[in-house]
């Protein structure tokens, strides 16, 4: 394993535990609203800090992009930054539903190169590095071999910051569930990306995301032999947030079904 990704790995089992002792006692959380339907605890805050220490540790110099610090420049002219969601499906752990993640990717000169995936209910952890591969675990995962939708499985996530193009997703929804197999929609969208690169899905959509829930997600997902693109199928959704992320057959059908409700903000 690239000593970056097995730091990255420590710093998310770290964060994992946090999270799970944490997960026994929801009653004890502090939780704040930063706004409407987007909440924050202490242990967001507390499992971003582990993590942050645990990486600055061994890389001092490197930057950080995180969900609930913000920015910290690279120092001394270096290339990396480091993209992290301590907490990705937020809602679901207050609720105790057990779908949530750690997302923690490593950007190099404007490319993710390595990334970390961990599922700390499940013991799950999926990871990549740039041309190495995605595994799960100890064990190597690959994309589905599906080539007709109406056979898919496809995993979603419904908007819930930005009620602006709420229509236009409906109407994705309403043709995708008519062409596929089955649609769900879990609530993490770092996991959603890996059950792409395990198999578990055939392919996954959603709009306006940040790109700390893409990061890592998308890198093990192009690892695992899926084609990750924005709308239009194009680079660039790391910055846009509209991602969609499939087995290549299948990556082509679900642009075609998404193309016609694109109004001209979201062709990207």
């Amino acid at each position: 394993m690239h000593p970056m990704l097995n730091t990255a790995v420590k710093a998310a089992r770290k964060a994992g535990a946090i999270i799970n002792r944490a997960s026994l006692d929801l009653d004890q959380l502090t939780v704040r609203s930063k706004q409407d339907r987007d909440y924050v605890t202490e242990v967001d805050q507390m499992a971003e800090r582990a993590i942050i220490e645990t990486l600055l540790d061994a890389y001092p110099n490197h930057g950080i992009l995180a969900e609930e610090s913000g920015t910290a420049d690279a120092k001394n002219g270096e290339d990396y930054q480091w993209i992290i969601d301590p907490l990705d499906g937020t809602t679901n752990f207050l609720h105790g539903l057990q779908q949530y993640s750690i997302s923690i990717a490593l950007k190099h000169k404007g490319q993710i190169t390595q990334a970390v995936v961990y599922d700390p209910a499940r013991n799950e952890l999926f990871t990549a590095s740039r041309g190495r591969g995605a595994m799960l675990n100890d064990r190597r995962i690959r994309a589905s071999k599906r080539a007709k939708l109406s056979e898919c499985l496809i995993g979603t996530g419904f908007p819930f910051r930005d009620f602006r193009f709420v229509d236009a997703y409906l109407n994705m929804f309403r043709d995708m569930m008519l062409a596929t197999s089955g649609l769900r929609r879990p609530g993490s969208a770092a996991l959603d990306l890996c059950y792409v690169a395990c198999g578990r899905y055939d392919g996954f959509w959603e709009m306006h995301l940040q790109p700390w829930d893409l990061a890592a997600g998308s890198l093990i997902a192009q690892e695992s032999g899926a084609l990750v693109g924005n709308f239009m199928g194009d680079e660039g959704f790391l910055e846009s947030g509209n991602i969609v992320a499939a087995t290549p057959k299948i990556f082509a059908q679900m642009l075609q079904i998404i193309a016609p409700h694109l109004p001209p903000e979201l062709k990207v």
